[in-house]
């Protein structure tokens, strides 16, 4: 069944427009501004935290390797250190074979975008015009694939209601017989919400009845509050049937410039992904791989990552309080605040640059609007927390204090 418009899935309008990145459109709206404080940038979610310190001999002790084109799948080393990391961190129904089921990648967005165009070759003929579901918002990658992959997008809207994922009971048969992949976030990015274990074997379940693939992106699983986000592999069953996990070191470990992840399950997917990969995708040079293999293999720089995330929440804890519907996410490093009572979103980021010295993102730059014109990112702003602690709490600070200020400016 389909349920009310609130909650309705929404397909693709101006698909042109649809994949401009959220960056420009930022950049665009803040040009004829010039900021009132100095600036604190909160609207990229780039990690600023250090690089794990002992990397860097590990690059230097594999710099030979450059001289070598890499094997579009990994080396097998990186491929079991990934597996190994895998099962230490999430209780799988059994262990996952590095040889056959998983693969290097030049970092997430690239394999997230080219997972799309490999399931579509996968999953092969549907019942109608092939498509590709996503939460809405979104990560920009899921939309870029879907038009890569000659799939139209559906936008599932993730509003409060629905705990900010999309509404799996408001699917009906007739678009999942379509549906040639699920594209899930999990901590979504930007609210920072979590599926639980029921949420990911529904959808599996789904997955397997209807016969599309899950691209599971849990990119920000080690960035978490109390509870550590689980898996979709987890909850797939011990084959992990049309279903696959994307991890990446980026903010794990701070490496948002190496380019390393993996995606891991389904080994027939698998397969046909390393087929397309091996002639469109980008290789990861060799000597980036045993950085990766370092990184997977300690856990101590991941705890402190986390506690100075912590540190960057408890301020947010204490500054904003309940305004804004402020909660603290359980996962990723992200605040998603409503700033529908100050102007919206596009005027609240004009404000806080303006005003403040504040960059944020409008939240309707990262969701698409629905049939009836409703976007469900309108009227919120994205703030990633990357700053050191005493630059996150002023930045805070400020926020409150210009957007307390209803008085219209200019």
């Amino acid at each position: 069944m389909v349920s009310s418009a609130s909650s309705r899935p929404e397909t693709a309008a101006a698909p042109a427009a649809g994949e401009r990145s959220p960056f420009a459109r930022l950049t665009e709206l803040l040009a004829p501004y010039q900021p009132g404080q100095k600036l604190i940038n909160l609207s990229l979610g780039e990690p600023q935290h250090p690089m794990p310190p002992f990397l860097g001999e590990v690059l230097m002790q594999s710099l030979a390797d450059f001289g070598h084109y890499p094997a579009s799948n990994g080396i097998p080393a990186f491929r079991a250190a990934a597996a190994r990391w895998l099962s230490r961190r999430y209780r799988l129904p059994r262990a996952i074979d590095p040889d056959s089921e998983v693969l290097v990648l030049n970092g997430s967005r690239e394999g997230l975008f080219h997972a799309a165009i490999a399931a579509a070759a996968y999953v092969g003929k549907r019942n109608g015009a092939p498509a590709i579901l996503m939460p809405n918002p979104f990560y920009p990658a899921y939309a870029a694939g879907a038009r890569g992959a000659g799939c139209e997008p559906i936008f599932l809207p993730a509003v409060r209601a629905n705990g900010f994922l999309p509404d799996l009971d408001a699917l009906d048969d007739k678009l999942l017989s379509r549906t040639v992949a699920f594209y899930l976030a999990s901590p979504a990015n930007p609210q920072g919400s979590v599926a639980t274990p029921a949420y990911f074997a529904r959808l599996s379940e789904l997955a397997n009845r209807h016969g599309f693939m899950v691209l599971s992106d849990e990119c920000y699983s080690e960035i978490y509050t109390r509870t550590p986000p689980g898996s979709i592999l987890e909850n797939a069953g011990a084959d992990f049937k049309n279903v696959v996990a994307f991890q990446s070191l980026s903010k794990r470990s701070n490496l948002p410039g190496l380019r390393v992840g993996f995606v891991a399950g389904d080994k027939a997917f698998i397969r046909r992904f390393h087929e397309w990969r091996n002639v469109a995708a980008p290789q990861v040079p060799v000597p980036l791989q045993h950085v990766g293999i370092a990184a997977y293999g300690d856990e101590a720089h991941v705890d402190e990552n986390r506690r100075l995330y912590g540190l960057k929440f408890d301020h947010a804890d204490a500054i904003l309080g309940t305004r804004f519907g402020y909660q603290r996410p359980a996962g990723g490093f992200c605040a998603w605040l409503d700033v529908s009572a100050h102007g919206g979103d596009e005027q609240a980021a004009i404000r806080l640059f303006r005003d403040g010295g504040v960059r944020v993102l409008p939240g309707s730059y990262l969701a698409r609007p629905g049939a009836d014109g409703s976007n469900p990112g309108a009227g919120y702003i994205r703030l990633a927390l990357v700053q050191a602690a005493d630059a996150t709490k002023e930045a805070l600070t400020r926020m409150v204090a210009v957007l307390n200020d209803h008085e219209p400016r200019g």
